[in-house]
């Protein structure tokens, strides 16, 4: 008899966004993102951070002051655009973390991806959302939000023979 206790598609690519929103080294905001095809194949990964050959240790990570890293940081959404190397993501599925932005909302429609499950709307009142959603409803993306079956997913690097 097969395992009963699997996770789903869902789970697992939300899974993924997740491990790669921990390559992040921003102190206060990780995010990460996963793209996937029709067939359940990922096309791409990325999470929030500087761009690349842009040295995280020159750039601020303030969030608020004279110079903060706002005008730096490369949103996991954009990374794993930008990261597919040139892939179709048409008809694709982004997963997050965080509901996307506005300027990343824009990215998504441009790449052709057509569906978007999150796990957070944290900034769902805050005017780049708005603008966000307005957006991706005019454009035909789908909005999901996930609704886990299960709190935590434990990974482990113990060898199962170890344990």
């Amino acid at each position: 008899m097969k395992r009963q206790d699997y996770i789903s598609w869902d789970e697992y690519f939300m899974g993924v966004s997740l491990l790669a929103a921990k390559r992040s080294k921003d102190p206060n905001t990780q995010v990460g993102a996963c793209i996937v095809d029709i067939n359940n194949v990922i096309l791409s990964t990325g999470y929030n951070g500087f761009p690349v050959g842009c040295s995280d240790d020159d750039l601020p990570w303030d969030r608020t002051g004279e110079d903060t890293k706002y005008p730096y940081v490369v949103h996991a959404e954009l990374n794993a655009i930008l990261n597919s190397g040139g892939k179709s993501l048409r008809g694709a599925t982004i997963y997050v973390g965080l509901f996307p932005c506005n300027e990343c909302a824009k990215a998504i429609i441009q790449s052709g991806i057509k569906e978007v499950v999150y796990l957070n709307d944290k900034y769902a009142n805050e005017k780049s959302t708005l603008a966000s959603k307005r957006l991706l409803g005019m454009a035909g993306v789908k909005l999901r939000r996930l609704t886990p079956r299960e709190k935590n997913l434990v990974l482990s690097f113990e060898n199962e023979l170890d344990r």
